[in-house]
């Protein structure tokens, strides 16, 4: 999930560039606009950078035993 504080700093970027006749009603803005956007990542399929790296990871180390299983099998078809 997102960080709330990132939420946050997008609110407070969007509520700062309301024109001025608009602050009476920041509070309400800066509500609705957390709602939306919460509910938006909410319904995206989002995953942390650190759950990110570890698949990365789980991808490479796959990746090396995939071509060592190559290179023995060719050995093994060199053979014959």
């Amino acid at each position: 999930m997102l960080d709330p504080s990132k939420i946050d700093s997008i609110v407070q970027g969007i509520t700062n560039a309301l024109p001025s006749g608009l602050t009476a009603m920041q509070d309400d803005v800066e509500k609705n606009i957390r709602a939306a956007l919460s509910a938006t990542f909410a319904k995206l399929d989002l995953i942390t950078r650190e759950e990110f790296d570890v698949q990365t990871q789980v991808l490479h180390r796959t990746r090396e035993k995939l071509e060592a299983l190559e290179q023995r099998v060719n050995e093994l078809e060199s053979k014959k």
